[in-house]
């Protein structure tokens, strides 16, 4: 019955609706500006999820040189001859150089910050990388395991809504990189 009491007022010409019109406006910009920032926030999230991947698989491509071609015994592993063995060589690279050149960052008290006009858009910090070498002989040959990377790095963007700021959304990336020979 409260349903037909607002239909009600809705269709009478008498100007009594003109307040509940101003007030579901009013939160339907509200909801509009809460999606809107949701969005903002996945947009630079997925962004920064995509550079880190992208350095992470230029430094594990960097280890191209130092892979050991065992192809035909199915696994390749980054070892380099040492004489009568082989040795271990990894290959880390500058995988924060790559994203600050790739998302156009700016190194400020151990962070690097990349700026949106006045405003901080994100920082990024806590940079890990975990490179898992193959075994040289391994007892299973299914290249299950391979040359890989592991990443993590924290991201900050900051959060207002209603011109007021927020406590910043951090997460924690993870991306994972594989080297895979093709020939």
């Amino acid at each position: 019955m409260r349903f037909g009491r607002i239909y009600d007022i809705l269709k009478s010409k008498r100007g009594t609706s003109f307040p509940l019109v101003v007030a579901v406006t009013l939160a339907l910009v509200i909801v509009f500006c809460g999606v809107t920032e949701s969005i903002r926030l996945m947009i630079v999230a997925q962004g920064v999820r995509d550079a880190v991947q992208s350095a992470v698989i230029s430094t594990i491509n960097d280890n191209y040189d130092n892979v050991y071609h065992g192809e035909r015994e199915g696994y390749s592993g980054a070892y380099q001859p040492s004489a009568s063995n082989f040795q271990e060589s990894l290959d880390y690279g500058d995988i924060y150089g790559r994203l600050d050149h790739l998302l156009g960052l700016r190194q400020e008290n151990g962070y690097h910050v990349k700026d949106a006009g006045d405003d901080m858009e994100f920082r990024l910090s806590g940079l890990s990388v975990d490179l898992d070498n193959m075994p040289l002989a391994p007892a299973s040959p299914d290249n299950s395991k391979g040359l890989q990377a592991d990443a993590a790095i924290k991201l900050e963007v900051p959060v207002s809504f209603g011109g007021k700021s927020l406590p910043p959304m951090v997460i924690n990336l993870r991306v994972k990189a594989k080297y895979i020979p093709i020939f």
